[in-house]
């Protein structure tokens, strides 16, 4: 098992500040790169104020966990709750105004999984919010945890998804019964945006290399656009490789040999970004021990990408760690850093230790009891 702190790879580099996955957040912006700026202030309590979306399902439960490590922790931050359940207004389906305002005021958000009913004309909440607050960029580290063994020990891959358009744009309609057209949209300006912010953030967290995954054999305008906004922006950043794979093949080398692609910035269009990164994260035990951030240039929001699990809410066996480990990002975003690092520490020893971890990770503690033991080893 590699032994690392998993979000502090940049630690590694000499050269690279240890701010760990989080270090290209909090960056000014650099060659025309939209990168978020923490824009907050400190309140005359010394504190920040982060919007926290607990979210549906088991999300108030492993919200609360967190609530309850930050206090232990002591870290400065102060919540303020909002819930995102759609309203209709002029016959569209939006986000509350009190919810807006929280996170354009905040800058910063920590949220957990939000329901989108399947097949039945709901608008997903999570694409509303990346819509509405032009939530860019989707950044997934997936790097094997010690202590919980999968069929790899070497995953250490950082994914960064364009997350405003493709597929995911919403565009389709019937156009004779039983024919269903679904359009995929690509812009130059979005993939350019994203490309440039794949590239800066290998630079700044010491990744060598950035491969652009895409399906231009097929989709050669779409994907050819895509392409061509990567190779445009590779040309301003000549001390970070750039190369080009098929999604299929990068698919089938990483579940072969991660390795790899342990100093590599993987960059794609949406979906495909949405079907690497969840496939990454099964090398490393699932979307339970997997954090994420969305990051537009005037907001941010760090998410636990697994379901709602309705079947065990209120059941007290939801594990927070995806949750805990997206609100670590978020805390290094702010220049959090040593904060960060002591809730790493109990997180991990905890889940390393393996006596005290919830039914997903094979052992048969509650959300209470793991949580009690993470704060066992708060300093």
């Amino acid at each position: 098992m590699l032994s690392r702190s998993i979000f502090n790879t940049a630690a590694r580099f000499s050269a690279i500040p240890a701010r760990g996955y989080a270090t290209a957040f909090n960056s000014a912006t650099v060659q025309g790169a939209p990168t978020s700026v923490f824009a907050a202030k400190k309140n005359d309590r010394g504190n920040y104020t982060v919007t926290l979306i607990p979210g549906d399902g088991i999300g108030p439960e492993i919200a609360e966990s967190v609530k309850q490590i930050f206090k232990a922790a002591k870290a400065p931050i102060e919540w303020e709750e909002v819930e995102v359940n759609p309203i209709i207004v002029n016959g569209k389906s939006v986000i509350p105004e009190k919810a807006i305002k929280s996170i354009k005021k905040n800058t910063v958000a920590l949220k957990g999984p939000l329901a989108t009913p399947v097949g039945k004309g709901h608008v997903s909440l999570n694409l509303t919010l990346r819509r509405t607050f032009n939530l860019f960029a989707n950044v997934r580290p997936c790097v094997s945890i010690e202590g919980y063994k999968t069929a790899y020990d070497n995953v250490n891959s950082v994914l960064i998804r364009e997350n405003t358009e493709g597929e995911y744009s919403g565009i389709e309609h019937e156009l004779v019964p039983g024919v269903v057209q679904s359009i995929k949209l690509i812009t130059h300006e979005a993939s350019e945006r994203v490309a440039r912010y794949a590239f800066h953030y290998a630079k700044v967290c010491g990744r060598n290399r950035v491969t652009a995954v895409h399906k231009a054999t097929v989709m050669k305008m779409s994907d050819g656009m895509f392409l061509q906004a990567c190779r445009e922006v590779a040309k301003d950043y000549p001390d970070v490789a750039y190369d080009e794979d098929l999604l299929d093949r990068v698919c089938l080398r990483m579940v072969q040999d991660p390795a790899p692609f342990s100093n590599t910035v993987l960059v794609s269009p949406n979906l495909y970004g949405d079907i690497l990164s969840d496939m990454a994260a099964g090398l490393i035990g699932g979307l339970g021990l997997t954090p994420s951030g969305n990051i537009g240039r005037d907001a941010s929001i760090f998410e636990a990408v697994h379901g709602s699990a309705p079947d065990i809410e209120g059941q007290n066996k939801a594990n927070p760690s995806a949750l805990l480990l997206s609100s670590l990002m978020m805390l290094r975003h702010m220049s959090l850093d040593s904060v960060a690092q002591n809730i790493e520490n109990a997180v991990l020893s905890t889940i390393a230790e393996g006596k005290t971890i919830t039914g997903d990770l094979g052992g048969k503690a509650s959300t209470t009891e793991f949580t009690e033991a993470i704060l066992s080893r708060i300093k």
